[in-house]
């Protein structure tokens, strides 16, 4: 039996139609098939390879922990170096308010916990959320995604879960004094890359504070600089209460954390004690590669260079069959008319050695997102197979 064969039986399958290609190595903004067909990453893993794949560093990192130990007790007990080295190192890269970090398994176990412990602190049930948000696919980050053809086949969710548009005034005024958090995407990803209005955001933040309600911010995808900054809501000056790290914070390895204050986080503490508990999340060897990853990417400067390669791939992308595209750094959905349409560039993107998808919320759409270390000469030939694959399809 051929490995594909063993894969779609022996594998839990997600979807129908799996990419399906077998790779056998990764390193740097390409990954390698077994037949050694090279291939540009323009999603980077979504956004998990912001630095590319098997950096050295990183790879040092992994190898150095593994040797000294990795699992030794369940989430808090020990005190364990890789651990209390990235929380710091984080911490110093955040407004003081956001200095107590709680190290997942994943993004989604850090929107598990972020809701938990907003009700928590607020001792409320209400919570706000968006249409077209994506924050994981367990049973909590299930109910405030915003998508009913996803969350109907798993009824009865969380209750007290309030829907609205992103950017819409009705979001704002839902706001009130029996509300326990607004959470939300600092850029929604899944909708096909779609910004906030820098004062409807802020106007957003200002009634939180008005109610003492949780502003949650998910930079799972958007965080460690893929929107040109290292944190997007740096861009809107405010501050979250809470904030959802995921993705690339583990610099390839699987890690995802909540961020707040102190004072907040404490509340897990008691009434009742172990308020939230996790077996393996901080995972020392995943600490030790996500702080090599984040020393890679702020030791190489690349951040200040996204906006510049952002207007760049935004110059070169250029074709009638473009209905509108949405760029956010190195981060930008391309849409079409039709799935159909978009499905057939992508499939002719993968031909000619480009790996990219649709989005979760938006099928019209195709996603580029390659690692933050992409070259100029690098993005010139990743934009030009992108026209050379609009072309040879017929898009009329």
């Amino acid at each position: 039996m051929s490995l594909r064969n063993i894969f779609l039986q022996h594998i839990a399958q997600t979807s129908p139609a799996p990419i399906g290609l077998e790779m056998e190595r990764a390193e740097g903004i390409y990954i390698y098939d077994t037949d050694g067909k090279e291939y540009i990453d323009m999603i980077s893993g979504f956004s998990v390879a912001n630095i590319g794949h098997g950096h050295p560093k990183v790879i040092q990192a992994v190898q150095e922990q593994a040797a000294k130990y990795m699992h030794l007790i369940v989430y808090g007990e020990y005190i364990q170096q890789p651990q209390v080295a990235y929380a710091k190192l984080l911490t110093q890269l955040l407004p003081p308010s956001l200095n107590c970090v709680y190290f997942t398994n994943s993004g989604t176990e850090a929107t598990e916990g972020a809701i938990k412990l907003a009700k928590r602190v607020t001792n409320r049930s209400k919570i706000i959320s968006f249409n077209k948000a994506y924050h994981g696919s367990t049973q909590g980050a299930l109910s405030v995604m915003g998508d009913e053809y996803f969350r109907n086949a798993y009824r009865p969710l969380l209750p007290d879960i309030f829907h609205f548009d992103f950017n819409s005034d009705e979001a704002i005024e839902a706001i009130d004094s029996n509300t326990a958090c607004v959470i939300m995407e600092t850029v929604q990803a899944e909708a096909g890359i779609v910004k906030p209005d820098t004062d409807w955001i802020k106007a957003l933040r200002k009634k939180c504070d008005k109610h003492r309600v949780l502003l949650i911010l998910d930079e799972i995808q958007a965080g460690f600089g893929r929107t040109g900054s290292l944190w997007a809501f740096e861009q809107y000056d405010i501050v979250p209460d809470i904030l959802l790290l995921g993705k690339a914070l583990g610099g390839g390895m699987p890690l995802g954390a909540f961020v707040a204050d102190k004072r907040l986080m404490d509340c897990f503490t008691y009434n009742p004690v172990l308020g939230h508990i996790t077996t393996f999340g901080g995972h020392p060897v995943s600490c030790a590669a996500g702080m090599a990853g984040l020393e890679v990417l702020l030791e190489g400067n690349c951040i200040d260079a996204i906006k510049a390669k952002e207007e760049l791939m935004v110059d070169l992308i250029q074709h009638p069959a473009i209905i509108t595209k949405r760029s956010c750094g190195l981060w930008m959905a391309v849409e079409f008319d039709s799935f159909e349409t978009n499905h057939a560039v992508i499939k002719k993107c993968i031909e000619k050695g480009l790996i990219s998808d649709w989005f979760l919320f938006n099928d019209k759409s195709m996603r580029i997102a390659p690692p933050l270390i992409i070259t100029e000469e690098e993005l010139r030939k990743m934009c030009g197979l992108i026209m050379e694959s609009m072309e040879e399809i017929d898009m009329r």
